[in-house]
């Protein structure tokens, strides 16, 4: 069975519409930043720390057939997590991007209810794709399916096994796999984070990088059709100097809108009314408006989570080659991957790296 993509982001703002959701994941501070566009060859020889949940959800999302079923090895077992992680992988490696991948610890009781929400959540799209089967509305089904992903701790291994062979190394995190990855951009051992959500840049990351990915564009599934879509980059600094805000302000910001850890926020509170209302009274304790509201929030705790984040132990972090037969028996033989498709991409990794090592050798 070949492997490939179907990227289609537009459709997960239809889920979302169809599903009555304000809010699937993350919180949302667009309407607050400016963010810069980014020309993938400006992160070569720099390190990404990227959100592995984050990234295994989005493959999980979005690279599926034409009815929204996942792609399978030959004995039914899901494999689109590998075939993302894969070949968006090699196109990193291929461009000398550095990824660092975090993945998530044991999470914060304040995040249960948001735990708990998108199970329901997802529990009512399963309902909603498999009536959407029955009625032939093939469309419908591929929508609704898109917010269906579950990651099992099964394809949590699977994926550490395809970067390990790719020697791309992985950290566990104490906690929000977000909050270590912020924290490789503060210590400086990463350039950026990269994630679809804002909640980095709670966290404290220096810069976000969204919509990471090579070709820049998206396919249109059943369609002879695609769109761009623009890698962009958020700077921590820019976002604060540009609304004049702190950090910690941007935080209460954040719970007013909402977070993972208080999933309602405050009624009638938007990215844009926050804004307002910190700006004017200081800090959410200020705002007599919504005392009534807050007397159910743990904000302060919350703050505790942004500021003072559970971090991983970030010692021996190490790249290294690429095992190349490991890879293409893990992938062809026991996964039903192309072999000609692997290896063809396998190839063009193995000639990026005798370039860029005759390159340094000229050096001297």
């Amino acid at each position: 069975m070949d492997q490939y993509h179907i990227l289609n982001w537009k459709n997960r703002g239809r889920i979302k519409s169809l599903l009555g959701l304000v809010k699937v994941m993350g919180l949302d501070l667009k309407p607050l930043v400016k963010p810069s566009i980014l020309q993938i060859s400006e992160l070569a020889n720099k390190t990404v720390a990227v959100d592995a949940y984050n990234a295994i959800y989005q493959f999980l999302s979005t690279i599926r057939g034409p009815t929204g079923e996942l792609l399978m090895n030959d004995e039914g077992v899901t494999t689109s997590h590998l075939s993302g992680l894969f070949y968006r992988n090699i196109n990193f490696l291929i461009n000398n991007i550095k990824p660092i991948y975090v993945f998530d610890g044991t999470p914060d009781q304040l995040k249960s209810r948001e735990i708990e929400r998108r199970r329901q959540l997802k529990e009512s799209a399963t309902r909603q794709y498999h009536k959407a089967l029955e009625e032939g509305k093939l469309e419908d089904a591929r929508k609704f399916s898109q917010a269906t992903s579950i990651l099992t701790n099964k394809m949590v291994e699977e994926s550490k096994t395809i970067l390990r062979l790719l020697g791309i190394p992985y950290i566990h995190a104490s906690s929000e796999g977000e909050a270590t990855a912020a924290h490789l951009t503060k210590i400086n051992l990463a350039f950026t984070c990269a994630s679809q959500d804002y909640d980095s840049i709670l966290f404290g990351a220096k810069r976000l990088t969204r919509n990471l990915t090579i070709s820049g564009k998206r396919k249109v599934p059943n369609r002879n059709m695609y769109f761009e879509v623009e890698t962009e980059m958020i700077e921590l600094e820019d976002v604060l100097n540009r609304n004049k805000l702190t950090h910690e302000q941007l935080i209460d910001i954040g719970i007013l809108i909402g977070t993972d850890f208080n999933p309602r926020g405050v009624p009638g509170v938007g990215p844009k009314t926050g804004l307002k209302l910190i700006k004017e009274y200081g800090k959410l304790e200020n705002i007599e408006r919504i005392k009534n509201e807050l007397a159910y929030i743990p904000y302060r705790e919350i703050r505790e989570i942004y500021l003072r984040p559970k971090v991983s132990n970030l010692d021996n972090i190490e790249f290294s080659e690429p095992q190349y037969e490991a890879v293409v028996d893990y992938l062809c033989k026991h996964n039903s991957f192309s072999l000609d498709r692997v290896n063809g991409y396998l190839e063009k990794l193995k000639k990026a790296n005798i370039q860029r090592t005759h390159s340094l050798e000229s050096w001297f």
